[in-house]
């Protein structure tokens, strides 16, 4: 989030005409603010007579990290890339003790978890940031099982090396695998070229290469950035703004990937979580068939899959059966050039070069909108009280400056809603790339034709395309809603979603 913070809570809703328009009680209309008594109950309730409490201590420092042969200065969480994974179970309490040791404001947003707003992380709007030097106590009773990550919400710090997966295990889950292993995926340029600081003011100082916003569907992909197998890739012509030298799985290049031990015949379970600023990938296991069970922490109907599309801040769960031998896990960038992978061996045999291509990424892709939810989980069957309109567009008259319903952060006004309601939002695409949406403190569930869509927290929005997502609003507080490309975001693509009495 800028450093403009979040711009009135109560100015946006004293709007009378935007509210009555939303069909609230606009005279009466006050913000739920993060410090509120529903906040401190509802928190009470989620937590458990004796529950556990997991203590983490966090410090957000400079250091030179290792990509396996290419040394980078950057910023990291203790030292690691990625940070130290946090593993907790269902009901726990966890409490992070962030030390800001970086030379710059920082905080840490706990993406996909429905904790108490005053710990979500976001300054200006549900805590103040902390500064250089300073520490903050993040304290929250984790509810869902489930796949998630963290990383600061403070400018483009999460293009640097500051992010670390976030593991939620079900004490009551089946066993349905035999190992795990956490993936983590990432485009790299921090400490190679300028910075994701110095990429974010040259685009907003000389724009894009091309004129993404617009209808020519022209872009990066047009100039020799192709999709697998060289077709057209379904995010469109135009898959990111920033060209990286380097793409991650687990801090490591795929010259020198990481290695994960596994017997011939286990089931594998393999959470997958992409981490990167700017860059969706297309996911292959070589010889293998991946089974997806769950997306941004909630289970799915079972679908089986060759490949799999997954774009900045989702997660997928997949089980895979592994054979005999070594087996490239492939991340493919998708609409850009260049790929990152770790290895999964099993058996003898040697590794693959870099540049491998398994079969798998010209096989049958999945995205989310092929995925239904697990009954347990589903919404009951019913109509929104609230529709919310998020129109995603680009301001024309200003180089890089992007919008939700035609507004930047900086003059955006907070879309409403109350304790209780069933609220859709309706995302209708006006631009010539997709956008991952991120709903803070929230599972949406998407809304399919004849079949529930899957419950997901981040949703990708593909150009010119309209896709719905409704969520129950039982998390009082202030909201963030906003693109998790770090660099729309920042350039303006966020919003607010705001309780209201």
């Amino acid at each position: 989030m800028s450093r403009r913070g979040f711009l009135g809570l109560g100015a946006g809703l004293a709007a009378v005409g935007v509210a009555q328009a939303c069909g609230v009680r606009s005279a009466a209309s006050s913000p739920v603010g993060p410090g509120s008594p529903q906040v401190a109950e509802l928190e009470r309730t989620r937590r458990a007579a004796g529950a556990r409490v997991v203590d983490v201590p966090l410090r957000a420092k400079q250091a030179t990290v290792d990509l396996g042969g290419v040394q980078v200065p950057t910023w990291v969480f203790d030292d690691r890339l990625p940070g130290p994974e946090i593993r907790l179970r269902r009901g726990d309490v966890l409490r992070a003790r962030l030390s800001n040791e970086v030379s710059e404001d920082t905080s840490v947003h706990w993406h996909g978890i429905a904790m108490r707003n005053d710990m979500d992380g976001v300054p200006g709007l549900t805590q103040d940031p902390v500064r250089p030097g300073s520490t903050f106590t993040y304290e929250f009773a984790v509810p869902h099982a489930g796949t998630y990550f963290f990383h600061p919400h403070v400018g483009v710090q999460l293009d640097r090396g500051l992010y670390a997966p976030l593991i939620v295990e079900d004490p009551d889950e089946p066993g349905r695998y035999d190992a795990e292993a956490v993936i983590v995926l990432d485009d790299w340029l921090d400490g190679v070229t300028a910075g994701p600081d110095a990429k974010l003011a040259e685009l907003r100082r000389d724009g894009m290469k091309m004129d993404h916003g617009g209808m020519s569907g022209m872009g990066h992909g047009d100039m020799g950035h192709g999709s697998a197998g060289g077709g057209a890739s379904p995010l469109g012509a135009d898959a990111g703004d920033v060209d990286y030298p380097h793409y991650l799985v687990n801090g490591r290049l795929a010259t020198a990937p990481e290695t994960v031990p596994a017997k011939p015949g286990q089931r594998l379970r393999l959470r997958l979580i992409n981490a990167a600023g700017d860059t969706a990938f297309r996911v292959a296991l070589g010889g293998h068939r991946m089974t997806v069970t769950d997306t941004d922490g909630f289970p799915v109907e079972p679908v089986e899959a060759d490949s799999l599309l997954i774009g900045m801040g989702e997660r997928y769960d997949v089980v895979v059966t592994l054979g005999d031998g070594v087996f490239p896990l492939v991340a493919s960038a998708e609409g850009k050039q260049g790929q990152a992978m770790a290895l999964i061996r099993t058996g003898a045999g040697a590794a693959p070069p870099a540049d491998v291509r398994p079969r798998e990424l010209d096989g049958g892709l999945l995205m989310a909108d092929a995925l239904s939810a697990a009954a347990p989980v589903r919404l009951a069957a019913g109509q929104p009280d609230r529709t919310h309109t998020v129109e995603l567009g680009m301001d024309m008259s200003q180089p890089y400056r992007w919008t939700l319903n035609g507004k930047a952060f900086d003059e955006h006004v907070p879309m409403p809603v109350q304790q209780g309601e069933r609220v859709r939002l309706r995302f209708v695409n006006k631009t010539m790339m997709f956008h991952p949406m991120h709903l803070h403190g929230h599972t949406f569930q998407v809304v399919g034709g004849q079949r529930p869509g899957p419950r997901k927290d981040t949703t990708s929005v593909l150009p010119m395309q309209t896709v719905e997502v409704d969520f129950v609003a039982d998390n009082p507080g202030q909201w963030m809603l906003h693109c998790h490309n770090i660099y729309h975001g920042e350039a303006g693509m966020m919003t607010t979603v705001s309780y209201v009495e």
